[in-house]
């Protein structure tokens, strides 16, 4: 027999990071790439910054959060995470969109590191000028 649980999906993404998140009814357990959240974000800045969503809406011990997070590094997976936490909720409760998108936390960030040029060392630093 299957239990009917209600389950919410979305993607986030921030620099070159990308995280699928599902949201399901449960009591606030939270799992990245199969590790427990404490493990996988050690730092209490990168998962005060991930919980903002459900702390702006109330809803910290109300959902259990599945994640698989790819790309970028650990400030930009953590923003990817926010990101598609945030998706979930609005997908969850349509009430929560208003309140979400003030915060800008519905938005996607879209700061990326600058390619390097051709003929140059940097994106945009250029070599030192020589007269003669």
């Amino acid at each position: 027999m299957t239990q009917n649980v209600a389950e919410y999906a979305a993607t986030g993404r921030r620099k070159t990071a990308v995280a699928r998140v599902r949201l399901a009814l449960g009591v606030g357990k939270r799992t990245v790439n199969g590790k427990d959240f404490e493990t996988y974000f050690p730092s209490a800045a990168l998962r005060m910054f991930i919980e903002q969503p459900l702390a702006i809406t109330d809803n910290l011990k109300r959902y259990d959060i599945i994640c698989s997070v790819r790309g970028g590094g650990k400030s930009g997976q953590a923003g990817a995470i926010r990101h598609g936490i945030a998706r979930a909720l609005v997908q969850a409760d349509a009430g929560l969109k208003e309140k979400l998108k003030e915060s800008g936390m519905l938005t996607r960030d879209p700061r990326m590191k600058e390619r390097k040029k051709a003929g140059q060392p940097g994106a945009r630093k250029r070599f030192q000028f020589s007269k003669r």
